[in-house]
């Protein structure tokens, strides 16, 4: 194998008795590009534009983009956009902790995922994880252990699927990151993207030593507390995502994909590194946690 300006290339020989012929060589772009593991394109605010917004993650490096969702009536929008955008938008199936919008938000009960479970056996093999699911402790969202017990249930559900379909789990953690990480591990998860996570640096080693991935999205940039998470996190561990349209560097603009490289720069300022580095080794990150995307 020999390495070409952040390029892998594979030149392919085939041996005869004395004699070697040179047949061919495969360049594998996608080691030089960007992976957003975390966006919601599902969302309304892309739906005016979607064709634009990708346009400009294709321009700004971005090579693939790992589709999540929140509630049950995203899920067939995401397989839509994975068959609009073959080999570019890859979708994934999960019940947010939180349900409901703005105002009205609700800590999740079982019964918001339970008619929907079906359609993760009708498309098991679009999807290339069970994501966007996890726990949310807000206080004004789960104020009492029936509703933190609810969302465990449902947490739990979602794990087990993920190990029957033999997928990675794309997951949020709001004040809950102990418990987060010791329910994945309870249930021998060992792949899991924890992402924007913001829990003390201790917990993340615990994600570590189980094998976990953590991402960060562009508005980490403005947040000085997360440097020292970001630090010690080894960069084998790490993967880049914008949780567009939320998230940006500025919450009065809509965040998109195209926004990635914001959060490549401020990792590799933090670990005082090159961007190319943090660019590539992320990108490798990724691909071994979200396996499907390499076919």
């Amino acid at each position: 194998m020999k390495r070409t300006s952040g390029l892998i290339t594979c030149f392919i020989y085939k041996f005869t008795p004395g004699q070697h012929i040179f047949i061919y060589n495969v360049t594998h772009i996608m080691a030089r590009g960007f992976i957003d593991c975390h966006c919601h394109l599902s969302a309304n605010e892309f739906t005016q534009d979607i064709d634009d917004v990708l346009l400009r993650a294709k321009q700004a490096g971005v090579q693939a983009l790992v589709a999540v969702t929140e509630r049950a009536s995203e899920f067939e929008k995401v397989i839509q956009l994975s068959k609009t955008y073959p080999g570019f938008v890859f979708p994934c199936f999960g019940i947010h902790p939180l349900q409901g919008s703005g105002q009205d938000l609700q800590s999740v009960k079982i019964q918001d995922l339970e008619p929907f479970l079906s359609l993760f056996q009708k498309y098991r093999d679009d999807i290339v994880a069970v994501g966007e699911i996890g726990l949310d402790f807000t206080p004004w969202f789960a104020n009492t252990a029936q509703e933190r017990d609810e969302q465990i249930k449902v947490f739990m559900k979602q794990l087990e699927i993920s190990k029957e379909l033999d997928l990675p789990v794309n997951v949020h953690s709001r004040s809950a990151a102990k418990v987060t990480i010791a329910t994945m591990k309870e249930l021998g998860i060992s792949q899991a993207l924890l992402h924007n996570f913001a829990g003390k640096p201790s917990v993340a080693m615990e994600g570590v030593q189980a094998g976990f991935c953590f991402s960060f999205p562009p508005a980490v940039s403005k947040n000085e507390q997360r440097a020292k998470l970001i630090k010690q996190i080894p960069l084998e561990h790490i993967c880049l995502e914008t949780d567009s349209p939320a998230l940006g560097t500025d919450k009065h603009v809509r965040n998109e994909p195209g926004n990635i490289m914001i959060c490549c720069e401020y990792i590799a300022k933090v670990k005082g590194i090159s961007s190319d580095v943090v660019m590539e080794v992320t990108t490798q990150n990724a691909l071994r946690l979200f396996s499907k995307l390499k076919s």
